[in-house]
């Protein structure tokens, strides 16, 4: 395909079929089939060909081979470039130039043009061939008419009408001439496709570049894994690898397989996946992701996810889904092309016809109508919105940030609240030990340290939290005759002596301030007793994400007003939020409530944003304008959302907004442009105030334009 025209006749091909609705993007050469089960692949083909196309299954063209590929095409349009360059220079010199005009110049014009027409430019004939026999029309077929209309008309001119005669000589002149005949144009057939060749080749490096993000993930899937079996180590392709088996990462490597760390410990660097900037400690009992980088010690992974089911293949689907959209601007952007072509031969014809008329020369009237077919750009209309959502969501993936398609793009524009869910999106979602208080003399480790030790047979969040701080300041002492009742706390015998770790309301005295004062900055607290007197108080809290501060701060630079969503009481949900920075909680709400409070705030006119990680949050990201999903959470909250963020770090949020609104931004210039450029460059050729060399010049730097315009999104940075 080289233009929108093209995605709208493919697009129409496939839609033949009962049931079948297609989405094509000329930038990534995709296109997205929603089939019925009757409809394969073989039926989808064919359809493709019957519009002088041709197309594969993408599982087909997958990493290496599409990029080979694509590489092989640079590398042909290269080759034509190198000899249309070397051979189309000496015949624009030499026919711009009088001076250099030697006897019999035209002749070598004709000798060196007709190589570049029609060997170095058989593509653009071919093309226009292939679209002529559908009975359609192309960028190809403008490129086309007017090499072969100039190159023709230059030889009828040498034949016929005095041109080829020695001695004969031509001005410059960057408008057409106005000569009765004997004017040629081998340099405009020839530089017509160089030119084009010259923005095809450019257009094809860049569009590479723009689709680096997704190579690069998934480049990150080593071919390799090191499965580890009851005859020893054999290393075998990552893609055998089943469910269950156990693979080995030395240090160096990288996790060819989603799973849990069996033995070792390490630390794994997820920023290619996720944009952690640093490594995340693990050890046996964690999850691990394929594709990051052992960058510690040896350790064995039991596979949870392989092959197409890992999270780099699927940040990867997600991205290409994404790119193989459109925003409604697009479409109608791909409408106008699919009568652009027809159009603008159309014009050039009244055009060769209205000079002819007016009593204007052949020549003159024939220079003009080619300028039309030339300047004519349906490639930058075709690459407007895929190139730029390429480059923006291949930047996203790079950072943790998965846009599920160009129609959330407006929905971040027009969001006017930022609601966020506490637990597990603000918060760690994990208890951890905030304060020891000690009875008078106690020593505070040591009121922890026995308070681990009875903790340790429980499997409630908070005991968990006081066994995880007590084992990482000393190794925990062995209790024994360990009891829980249920809403009273656990007993157990260390050291000989009975501990009691439970419910603290019947402190007094200092114990009792503390407890106060920690359960005021929404702290949960416990009490610890040893042999029936009180040895201390410890209070534990869901620790807040270090960026969460920061984060809201970045909403509210980007005009939105943020708002605290969780089931937790007023008084430690208004502490969470003050530190955090909101000034506005709604608290004590129900998992199924919070769809509630995300629909009376769209009936009061807010434009809301949810961010959760939990299947509760699911029925609030799907009713919210713009649902945000959080790395940390569960795969029915990512389902139901319109952003994914692989980080858990809640700046990506806003950073998620940021580039969103940014690749919107882009993709509105690029259509600016696009459209602009036709309606503004086409009344110039009829004009005859363009000559075609001119002509085909701005036309290619039009697409050019368009594509390194997106380019520019490769620069985001995320907010700090």
């Amino acid at each position: 395909m080289t233009c929108a025209a093209c995605v709208a006749r493919v697009e129409k091909a496939l839609g033949r079929i009962d049931g079948v609705t297609a989405t094509v993007s000329l930038a990534t050469e995709r296109a997205r089939v929603d089939a019925p089960a009757g409809v394969d692949d073989d039926a989808l083909i064919e359809a493709v060909r019957s519009a002088g196309y041709d197309a594969a299954p993408a599982a087909d063209t997958q990493g290496h081979d599409a990029d080979d590929s694509a590489a092989a095409t640079a590398a042909r349009l290269r080759l034509r470039l190198i000899w249309a360059a070397w051979l189309t220079v000496p015949v624009v010199l030499v026919s711009m130039i009088p001076p250099l005009q030697f006897p019999g110049w035209q002749w070598m014009a004709l000798a060196l043009s007709t190589p570049v027409v029609w060997w170095c430019g058989w593509t653009f004939h071919v093309g226009a061939w292939r679209a002529l026999r559908h009975r359609s029309a192309s960028m190809d077929t403008l490129i086309s008419l007017g090499s072969g209309v100039s190159w023709a008309w230059s030889m009828v001119a040498v034949l016929f009408l005095g041109a080829g005669e020695i001695g004969m000589t031509m001005h410059m002149s960057l408008l057409p001439s106005d000569s009765m005949g004997a004017e040629i144009y081998f340099e405009v057939a020839a530089g017509i496709v160089a030119l084009v060749l010259l923005g095809r080749f450019l257009e094809a490096r860049a569009r590479r570049s723009a689709g680096q993000a997704i190579r690069a993930l998934l480049a990150l899937a080593p071919d390799t894994a090191v499965l580890v079996t009851g005859d020893g180590e054999v290393t075998v392709p990552a893609a055998s690898v089943q469910v269950g088996d156990v693979v080995l990462v030395r240090p160096g490597d990288r996790v060819p397989v989603d799973g849990q760390v069996l033995e070792g410990a390490s630390a794994v660097d997820r920023a290619l996946l996720t944009g952690e900037s640093l490594p995340v400690e693990v050890g046996p009992g964690d999850p691990v992701e394929g594709g990051s980088l052992n960058a510690g010690g040896r350790i064995t992974v039991r596979a949870t996810r392989v092959g197409a089911d890992t999270a780099v293949h699927r940040v990867a689907q997600l991205v290409e889904a994404a790119q193989a959209g459109k925003a409604p601007v697009q479409r109608l952007a791909d409408r106008v092309a699919g009568v652009f072509v027809p159009v603008v031969i159309l014009i050039a014809v009244g055009t060769l016809v209205g000079w002819l008329a007016t009593g204007h020369p052949a020549g003159e009237a024939m220079t003009a109508a080619v300028a039309v077919l030339v300047i004519s750009c349906p490639c930058a209309l075709g690459l407007a919105t895929p190139a730029a959502l390429m480059v923006g969501t291949g930047r996203g993936a790079q950072l943790g940030i998965l846009i599920r398609g160009p129609e959330v793009l407006e929905s971040t524009r027009r969001v006017t609240v930022a609601v966020l869910d506490k637990t597990g999106t603000l918060t760690e979602g994990v208890m951890r030990v905030a304060h020891v208080q000690p009875a008078p003399g106690w020593d505070a480790s040591e009121v922890l340290a026995l308070a681990g030790a009875a903790e340790a047979g429980s499997e409630h969040p908070i005991a968990r939290a006081i066994a995880e701080a007590a084992g990482e300041a000393a190794p925990l002492v062995a209790a024994s005759a360990f009891r829980s009742t249920a809403g009273l706390g656990v007993t157990a015998e260390v050291e000989g002596r009975e501990v009691l770790v439970g419910r603290s309301d019947s402190l007094s005295g200092p114990l009792a301030v503390a407890r106060d004062a920690a359960r005021s900055e929404g702290r949960t607290v416990v009490a610890v007793e040893v042999d029936g007197a009180p040895a201390g108080v410890i209070a534990v809290s869901d620790v807040m994400r270090p960026g969460t501060p920061r984060a809201i701060a970045m909403l509210r630079e980007l005009g939105l007003r943020p708002i605290m969503l969780t089931g937790d009481a007023a008084a430690p949900a208004q502490a969470v939020a003050a530190a955090a920075g909101i000034d506005e909680v709604v608290s004590d709400v129900l998992p199924h409530d919070k769809e509630r409070v995300v629909r009376e705030l769209q009936e009061a006119g807010e434009v809301v944003a949810m961010a959760g990680d939990g299947v509760n949050d699911a029925p609030a990201l799907v009713r919210a304008d713009l649902g945000i999903a959080m790395g940390t959470g569960t795969d029915v909250a990512a389902e139901a959302a319109d952003i994914t963020l692989v980080t858990p770090d809640p700046r990506a949020i806003a950073d998620a907004i940021r580039l969103s609104r940014r690749t919107l931004r882009t993709i509105q210039g690029n259509l600016v442009w696009a459209f602009g450029y036709n309606v503004a460059a086409i009344p110039l050729a009829v004009l005859g105030l363009l000559n075609p060399l001119i002509a085909a010049a701005a036309m290619g730097l039009s697409s050019i334009f368009v594509v390194t315009n997106s380019l520019r999104l490769r620069g985001f940075r995320p907010a700090r």
